[in-house]
């Protein structure tokens, strides 16, 4: 009996012992972010969020007691890279979330690792195939391609403009872009009457400009692309003379395209987050609060403007935190139902709604059309 006594005793011991280590080891995040390349406009504010963020969290404590370590690799915007450092995220690193993915084609190449490891990956690209069809671990906090081509083509239809040039970006982001501008053009009524594309490291798209510009009917032009092309068909339109009303996606939602693209961008239109726009919000708007206290804790610590970007990795490491909290661990299939579990959680891209039908949970209202007067951005009217 003593005996036996004893080896329980052991063995309490050992599983005290086992769930202290536990409580003591930090929350390990993963991210593999786009900080150098043709998308580093867009993983740089990543990871600069993410840093902030992650020691801000754990000044105050970290969460349920444990500090959080980030783990972070850049893949130079090569998806074939990404697709390695999330295998040593998963296999080497041990990481209990995946928050990353800056393109649609490095996140594209994680999905099947992140799924097949059974851990939770928040996506931060825009493109509507990351999350349709849903698949079991895997969420985003951009809106997707669909979404900007819905917002743009209802702006244009309120303005009675119906025949349309795409000129869109061959990358994954671009190229899934095209595709559901196709899809939805006829929803809104709109005829693409010219269809062009550029790839994401051509540095003149006159060309194709050109020929949108010699298309009959045009009466405005559509642009599908990320990083620092779309600021160079902005510079090219303006060179060329061509007048008609020049749309963007969310894709250059960043005071970087202004500086980018200069006096050209004047007159731009695209839908954005409010991120872009803080100051310009109403009082009572909901995400006021949120998306000034981001450009605040952000600019103090960088000296940098913010990018809707950053706040999208805002979005998916709080989003990640809250779930973590809600699952009460780091226990990987209940913080997948957790996240998926999501409601009314204000974020620096709207109001996320989650389900298990919806692993982004964002409509088309979290969207604000914007256009650029006299170098800055403004609501439009």
């Amino acid at each position: 009996m003593k005996t036996m006594m004893k080896k329980f005793a052991v063995g309490a011991v050992l599983a005290l012992g086992s769930l202290a280590a536990i409580a003591n080891e930090p929350i390990k995040i993963g991210s593999v972010l786009s900080v150098t390349g043709p998308a580093a406009f867009l993983g740089d504010p990543e990871l600069k969020t993410l840093q902030l963020y992650v020691e801000d969290i754990n000044k105050k404590g970290g969460v349920l007691g444990r500090q959080l370590q980030l783990v972070h690799y850049d893949d130079g915007s090569d998806a074939n890279k990404a697709n390695g450092f999330a295998k040593r995220l998963l296999d080497d690193d041990k990481v209990d979330i995946l928050i990353g993915g800056t393109t649609t084609g490095a996140t594209m190449s994680m999905v099947p690792l992140a799924e097949k490891s059974g851990t939770p990956f928040i996506s931060l690209a825009g493109a509507v195939v990351i999350i349709e069809p849903v698949k079991k671990f895997v969420f985003k906090t951009p809106h997707t391609d669909r979404m900007a081509a819905e917002k743009v083509f209802e702006d244009m239809k309120k303005r009675g403009l119906t025949k349309v040039a795409l000129l869109s970006e061959t990358s994954g982001f671009g190229q899934s872009g095209k595709k559901e501008t196709e899809a939805v053009a006829g929803k809104y009524g709109v005829t693409l009457v010219a269809n062009e594309t550029y790839g994401p490291k051509d540095t003149d798209m006159s060309p194709q400009l050109t020929k949108i510009k010699n298309t009959a009917g045009v009466q405005a032009v559509f642009v599908f692309g990320l990083g620092q092309g779309p600021a160079i068909v902005t510079k090219n339109y303006k060179q060329l003379g061509i007048t008609l009303p020049l749309y963007q996606s969310h894709g250059v939602a960043s005071d970087e395209f202004l500086k980018l693209a200069g006096p050209a961008a004047e007159g731009v239109r695209l839908p954005s987050p409010a991120q872009l726009i803080p100051e310009k919000l109403p009082a009572n708007d909901p995400q006021k609060p949120v998306v000034t206290a981001y450009a605040k804790a952000y600019k103090d610590r960088y000296k940098e403007d913010v990018s809707t970007f950053g706040g999208y990795a805002y979005d998916g490491l709080m989003i990640a935190v809250d779930a973590i909290k809600r699952a009460g661990g780091t226990d990987k299939a209940k913080v997948r139902d957790a996240i998926e579990a999501t409601k009314g959680f204000i974020g620096t891209s709207g109001k996320f709604n989650m389900s298990p039908t919806d692993h982004m949970g964002l409509d088309l209202s979290s969207f604000r059309m914007l256009e650029v007067k006299a170098g800055d951005w403004t609501i439009s009217q």
